[in-house]
């Protein structure tokens, strides 16, 4: 692997500026193409990691329990006895037994410190976990002007380590051929309990809702007379329609009047 000049890292946090030459899905394939490139003696101080689609991942690593926490506790407060030991022993003058002394006194209080940090935490937390910042995708930038050369160098590598960004998949679109689908029916509608009986007839007495008013029937023509039959006729061949005639019942004009029992004598009866 070959040192070369680094790039000053500006103060100001920005965005890295670049081409993009190849994608990864994991940090080591990024870091494995970055150190091709410095084997090739690429100037790498051009060249950006982004990782995009950042995730917060907390990996569980096993339960917690008393005796992990004291042993846990008893082995960091040794080694810390250790070194005060070792620094008592090589600097005061002291006796082997100094050291022990000391690794046996911080062993006791690492496991009480630790046995109350536990117990104070109620049981909120029996479980150990690691904490880490992961990318879905690891993008390599590179300056434009060394953007064509990092790319064909990547492509001609032996181990294939130059990968193009997976195309997205497109998102699906409604064929305009398929024939639309037909509308539903509609639900029938459920009668009110408080205007019918159980077995659907209407309530005795009960106010009929606006929406169940039957609409009214249709009227039906009136068939005409068969005397007044012969008073119209139609012509055929487009012609009009001829002059009515008088019905026979009809009283004749100029005609004698029917003589009344009931009325006084005339002149000509006296």
């Amino acid at each position: 692997m070959s040192f070369s000049r680094a790039t000053p890292v500006p103060r100001v946090p920005t965005l890295p500026q670049g081409d993009e030459v190849a994608a990864y899905d994991s940090y080591l394939e990024a870091q494995k193409a970055v150190d091709y490139l410095s084997d090739e003696k690429f100037p790498v101080q051009h060249v950006t990691i982004v990782g995009t689609d950042l995730r917060m991942v907390e990996r569980v690593t096993g339960r917690l329990t008393y005796g992990r926490v004291a042993l846990a506790g008893a082995l960091s407060g040794a080694w810390f006895g250790f070194f005060v030991g070792l620094l008592l022993t090589l600097f005061a003058g002291g006796a082997s037994s100094v050291l022990l002394v000391a690794m046996a006194l911080g062993a006791g209080f690492g496991l009480m410190f630790s046995v109350l940090s536990y117990a104070f935490t109620g049981g909120r937390r029996d479980f150990t976990s690691q904490s880490q910042i992961v990318a879905s995708t690891y993008a390599l930038l590179c300056a434009s002007e060394h953007a064509g050369e990092a790319r064909r160098m990547l492509a001609d590598s032996p181990s294939g380590v130059g990968k193009p960004r997976r195309p997205e998949r497109p998102a699906a679109t409604t064929n305009p051929a398929s024939p639309a689908s037909a509308p539903s029916a509609p639900a029938p509608s459920t009668p009110d309990p408080r205007w019918t009986m159980p077995d659907g007839a209407p309530r005795y007495g009960a106010m009929r809702p606006e929406g169940d008013t039957p609409a009214p029937a249709p009227e039906q023509p009136v068939a005409p007379d068969a005397g007044s039959g012969s008073s119209t006729t139609s012509v055929a061949g487009g012609e009009g329609p001829s002059n009515p005639q008088p019905s026979q019942d009809a009283p004749q004009p100029g005609g004698s009047d029917p003589e009344d029992p009931w009325a006084p004598p005339g002149r000509s009866d006296r």
